[in-house]
């Protein structure tokens, strides 16, 4: 896919980004504020929210289309947003997701803010994840 083109999505086509979720049967949500990343090859394959948190911002949403893995793609969309955001991007990710995000430069272990600390022990109640950080926010 030589010629994806990376953005912010504006307010107004928020929708455009749960349209895309719904079309793949994901349960991801666009977030209700921060900045909303998309990838488009004429309409959209891939999309991420960034959340403000203290300082920071939590990458949650990520998501490529089924038939677009593989690709690279979402490395390109993480590597051109946090490109253009600054601080540290904090994020929750499953342990088998561990590599790639260290591929991005991504450690695990870091200092989160207290509400993610919290968000992040009601999440492991029910499910495995790591806490992980850009190269901002090491421990």
């Amino acid at each position: 896919m030589p010629n994806v083109h990376i953005s912010l999505l504006s307010e107004a086509s928020r929708p455009l980004l749960n349209k895309f979720y719904r079309q793949h049967r994901s349960t991801m949500r666009a977030s209700g504020e921060g900045q909303l990343w998309v990838l488009r090859d004429e309409e959209i394959v891939a999309g991420m929210s960034l959340t403000p948190v203290e300082q920071g911002h939590w990458l949650t949403g990520l998501f490529v289309a089924p038939l677009s893995r593989g690709q690279g793609l979402a490395r390109r969309l993480i590597e051109q947003a946090l490109q253009e955001t600054p601080g540290p991007v904090w994020l929750f990710c499953h342990p088998d997701l561990e590599g790639f995000y260290q591929c991005l430069g991504f450690t695990r272990d870091p200092r989160l803010p207290p509400p993610l600390a919290e968000r992040l022990a009601r999440y492991q109640r029910s499910k495995p994840l790591l806490a992980m950080a850009s190269r901002d926010c090491r421990a």
